[in-house]
């Protein structure tokens, strides 16, 4: 079983940047396509980005498209979600998730099977 655990959630002004973490245990990462979600109040969960297992690929939603970049770090396990420019638009419980590296790169909510508990991004106007 595969473990994700975020963190770097916080508080921050409109025009301001947070990096969240999640780092991964119980299976070896590498071995897996990364992802982050978040679910605004009152929406649903939505995509953010998708990195492949070996950073060769990322993808982006358009909402976030050159102001969050995805990153990884196999050896420590760890996924990254630098955010720049926030907006208030962007306030959400950010969640990370992962797929098996060989069933490909998906955008759904309901293509991966390991969710970690969220962390929490607010951002003021």
């Amino acid at each position: 079983q595969m473990q994700l655990v975020e963190s770097g959630g916080g508080l921050v002004q409109a025009g301001g940047s947070l990096r969240l973490s999640c780092a991964a245990s119980g299976r070896t990462s590498s071995d897996y396509v990364m992802a982050w979600f978040r679910q605004a109040p009152e929406k649903e969960r939505e995509f953010v980005a998708v990195i492949n297992w070996d950073s060769s690929g990322t993808s982006y939603a358009d909402s976030v498209k050159g102001r969050f970049t995805i990153s990884r770090d196999n050896a420590k396990n760890t996924v990254y979600l630098q955010m720049n420019s926030l907006k208030p638009e962007d306030t959400a419980v950010y969640y990370c998730a992962a797929r098996p590296f060989y069933r490909g790169v998906r955008f759904g909510v309901t293509d991966y099977g390991f969710w970690g508990q969220g962390t929490q991004v607010t951002v003021s106007s």
